[in-house]
């Protein structure tokens, strides 16, 4: 155990590591999952079975998919969060993840998994932990990414053998730093005393035009691919995604700053000035920006920055699953909270929207291609109902 000191008492206390910790990694995550009905003949445009495809980072990939919820208990079903759980104490996360558990973590209940019927085939290749490099062809220099190939060059295979009708899109989080980010804040909260947004706001203005841009350029290394492949731009849509807010703003997170039940029960160490940073200014100023490039680029924007507001890790509006609380869509957390132990899960797991998220992300998705395809849309949820309660409005 730790000593530290309160920013609010100046007094010292000691921590007791429980199933929340420090060094946060948003480990922000890559082959193909197909669900239903693959077909593996080739195919020209318009022909073959049609299909949805994800491409990007975790936060559409699936990371954290594992979770119903949040709980202190660390054995057997976890309170039944842990859908990885076998029978005692056994956890196999391949029933989640499959065959990219110890990656990509591409799970079952990923957003284009998740969006419904909206076509044949669901196609996900995004991977957690990939950046824009990871989706440029590696003849305009992508990089492949935990052994696969660059993503733009995966979707030429599949463009050939399905009828591609809609391609959601989720980069730029991990060259902006995501990981590095809630890493700061955390630690800023435990260990220094100090507050993180001011110094982070500085190292994200410096990179977000370059990030932009390189955003901007997976649009175009996408459209490439599909041209190549014999589409017409009209004969599918791109829909370019932003990111959710896992934390909530300070004044709506359940556990005072003044006290370590922050940490040690609510799994979300920041303090309130850093939460309302992060959910008032980073996650939008993020938003507005690949809305920009979402309208250049002439391809559908949809706003997820208040997907999860009130559900958010901590959210006074949601609470812990436990004996007496039942892992719910309609009570309980709707992302990760960060697990720097290890004593349920990976610590890349930690502040992604988890199962009850990811069904939310797939509604929204499924919300917006019935929108037209150059539109922009923010999706939100209804307090007090599950995923099907989710909603459009124009995004702002």
């Amino acid at each position: 155990m730790i000593g530290f000191r309160n920013l609010s008492t100046g007094r010292y206390r000691r921590r007791v590591r429980r199933p929340a910790g420090a060094a946060a990694a948003l480990a922000l995550t890559a082959g193909v999952l197909l669900a239903g009905g693959a077909g593996t003949a080739a195919a020209a445009p318009g022909t073959g079975p049609t299909a949805v495809v994800s491409l990007g980072d975790s936060y559409i990939s699936g990371e954290a998919g594992r979770w119903k919820g949040n709980t202190l208990t660390n054995s057997g079903s976890r309170y039944g969060t842990d859908r990885a759980w076998v029978s005692g104490n056994v956890y196999d996360p391949a029933r989640v993840y499959g065959s990219t558990a110890g990656g990509c973590h591409r799970s079952d209940s990923a957003e284009v998994r998740s969006a419904g019927p909206v076509a044949d085939v669901a196609v996900n290749l995004a991977c957690s932990g990939a950046t824009t490099d990871n989706v440029f062809r590696a003849s305009q220099g992508g990089v492949p990414f935990r052994g696969e190939a660059p993503q733009a060059d995966q979707l030429a295979a599949v463009a050939a053998s399905h009828d591609v009708k809609i391609i959601a899109l989720s980069v730029g989080g991990n060259d902006l730093g995501f990981a590095d980010i809630i890493k700061s804040c955390a630690y800023d909260f435990i260990l220094w005393n100090s507050y993180c947004h001011d110094d982070q706001q500085y190292a994200v203005d410096q990179k977000i035009d370059a990030v932009m841009a390189k955003v901007a350029r997976s649009v175009d290394e996408v459209r490439a691919v599909m041209r190549t492949a014999g589409y017409a731009d009209s004969s599918y849509r791109i829909v370019l995604q932003s990111y959710p807010s896992p934390i909530p703003r300070g004044a709506e997170n359940r556990y005072p700053q003044s006290d370590w039940s922050r940490l040690n029960t609510g799994g979300c160490p920041f303090w309130n000035r850093d939460s309302d940073w992060a959910r008032d200014s980073l996650v939008p100023q993020i938003a507005g920006r690949i809305k920009g490039v979402a309208a250049a680029k002439g391809v559908q924007f949809l706003d997820l920055r208040d997907m999860l507001q009130g559900r958010e890790v901590c959210a006074k509006a949601s609470k812990l699953v436990g004996s007496t609380v039942p892992a719910s869509a309609t009570s309980s957390e709707w992302a990760r909270w960060i697990d720097n132990n290890e004593s349920q899960g990976l610590i890349q797991e930690s502040m992604h929207p988890n199962f009850y998220g990811q069904l939310a992300a797939g509604r929204c998705l499924a919300l917006a291609v019935a929108q037209p395809a150059n539109s922009a849309s923010s999706c939100r949820n209804t307090a007090g109902r599950d995923h099907t309660g989710m909603v459009l409005t124009p995004a702002s």
